[in-house]
């Protein structure tokens, strides 16, 4: 049987290789597409794939939420995590949310693939160098001196902390995310208090060079 997969992504281009790569594999077929959260419920209903490939940046969404979702939902559907955020800050992320893996979208095509098989076979799939630092993590001792970073961070508060690195204003980010001013500006507080961070000028400083760094 093959393996039907539902692709989330808000860039057409992408969704439309990403599928035709996939539909030349014997083992998959591209059941559905999504841009959001909301296209991607229905999907699901209507085609009820058994895999599922999210990135993290939808149209107006966390893609993270959509893993979390669907990982506490009824229906078996192993996800793959395919985007071009810095794994060494999501992936594990994505894998605590429920994802069964992650790839960044800078690799090759056949790691998709690849990875594809390994969670239909049960296996957890990151690369090399990242389960080299989830296993390092994993056995430092929990008063290891260094710098607090951005690790510490909730999923909404690292998404508050890369629009600001975007140049979003306060108003910009309670727009794209949903929110509240207020609930926005509370984020920001927890933000600076986590990274010991004591005006918003040096927020914002922190925010934009943590968001270049995160995009080579």
């Amino acid at each position: 049987m093959k393996s039907r997969i539902l692709i989330v992504d808000d860039h057409p281009i992408f969704r439309m290789g990403m599928a035709e790569l996939l539909n030349q594999e014997d083992d998959f077929e591209v059941c559905a597409v999504a841009e959001d959260i909301g296209s991607a419920r229905k999907a699901i209903i209507e085609y009820d794939p058994n895999l599922a490939i999210i990135d993290i940046t939808l149209a107006g969404d966390n893609g993270l939420d959509l893993v979390k979702e669907i990982s506490a939902g009824d229906k078996c559907i192993h996800i793959l995590v395919l985007s071009m955020h810095d794994e060494s800050v999501w992936a594990e992320r994505a894998i605590r949310a429920g994802a069964k893996g992650y790839i960044m979208k800078r690799e090759a095509s056949e790691s998709v693939i690849s990875a594809l098989r390994n969670i239909v076979d049960g296996k957890i799939h990151v690369s090399a160098s990242m389960l080299a630092r989830m296993l390092d993590k994993f056995h430092a001792k929990p008063d290891s001196p260094g710098a607090p970073t951005v690790d510490l961070l909730t999923d909404r508060e690292i998404e508050v902390f890369r629009l600001i690195g975007a140049g979003l204003a306060t108003r910009e980010v309670a727009a794209r995310m949903n929110l509240g001013v207020k609930t926005v500006g509370t984020y920001r507080d927890r933000i600076k208090q986590k990274l010991c961070i004591k005006t918003s000028a040096e927020l914002s400083r922190r925010a934009v060079l943590w968001t270049e760094r995160e995009s080579l």
